[in-house]
């Protein structure tokens, strides 16, 4: 997928809502434990119940490799049930060189066909280039991530910058607003607005809001550039939102509660 072809899924269906598939079989509802896949299932649903109000999923790719071959099947098959016009994410958070990270890319990229993949910039320019090397497939920088532990090294002082400015700044000149986003996380929203300065036509992948704690209207207001800018993840908060029957339900009115709030900040 490409930017103009995202940004008027966006302006289509005035939601820049991306939702996290993170698929814990230990908390999907019970009563889908028989399916043949469970986890496929529940994400189906899931879907099934959401795909007219997001405008993209990710996938945390932890919570399938941790099955075995059974959780990249079932990884498979939810890559490929999502509709072809909305974006999708691999949240794989990748870094190696060389010929290691270009098989990574292909794996994403080809074998499973998602749209992006999260990488790690920590060993440099030679980590991320392969992940851009692909027409119209997105490479998600890390840059400034919503975890308490982002202080030990992401907020470190360089001499007239904090290191994730740096490391957002230098990693910017890699690629282009077209083949890269950078994850921004909602925790850290009064933040944003400087981070938009340095990068003001970039996407922001940006965790945090819901279960984290961070705020829609704060990162709305402080993120957004002309182009929108931003695909803000919900993952616990929208999938399990119900842990009954009536599950994807449940996931739909949660969803359609942030998608009405992003449509007011549109």
């Amino acid at each position: 997928m490409n930017r103009q072809e995202l940004v008027q899924l966006i302006r289509d269906r005035k939601s820049y809502l991306c939702i996290g598939l993170d698929t814990d079989i230990h908390k999907i509802p019970k009563h889908l434990l028989s399916h043949p896949d469970p986890m496929f299932a529940f994400n189906k649903a899931i879907i099934d119940a959401t795909k007219d109000l997001c405008v993209a999923y990710k996938i945390n790719t932890a919570f399938y490799e941790c099955q075995g071959i059974r959780g990249w099947e079932s990884l498979q098959r939810t890559v490929e049930y999502i509709p072809k016009e909305i974006f999708t994410i691999a949240d794989a958070k990748r870094g190696d060189i060389g010929n290691t990270s270009s098989y990574y890319a292909k794996t994403f990229y080809e074998t499973y066909g998602f749209d992006s993949v999260t990488v790690a910039p920590y060993m440099g320019h030679d980590s991320v280039q392969p992940f851009l090397e692909f027409h119209e497939k997105w490479a998600i920088v890390l840059g400034l991530t919503s975890n308490a532990g982002s202080a030990d090294f992401q907020m470190q002082p360089l001499k007239n910058e904090k290191l994730y400015e740096n490391v957002m700044r230098t990693a910017a000149s890699w690629g282009s607003p077209d083949n890269m986003m950078f994850v921004v996380g909602a925790t850290h929203a009064g933040m944003v607005a400087d981070i938009r300065k340095i990068l003001p036509d970039h996407f922001f992948l940006v965790p945090g809001v819901g279960a984290q704690g961070g705020s829609l209207k704060d990162i709305s207001e402080k993120g957004m550039n002309k182009e929108v800018g931003l695909l803000v993840n919900a993952s616990r908060a929208v999938i399990y939102a119900g842990n009954d029957e009536k599950f994807a339900d449940d996931a739909r009115a949660a969803a359609l509660q942030l998608q009405e709030e992003m449509a007011g900040y549109l």
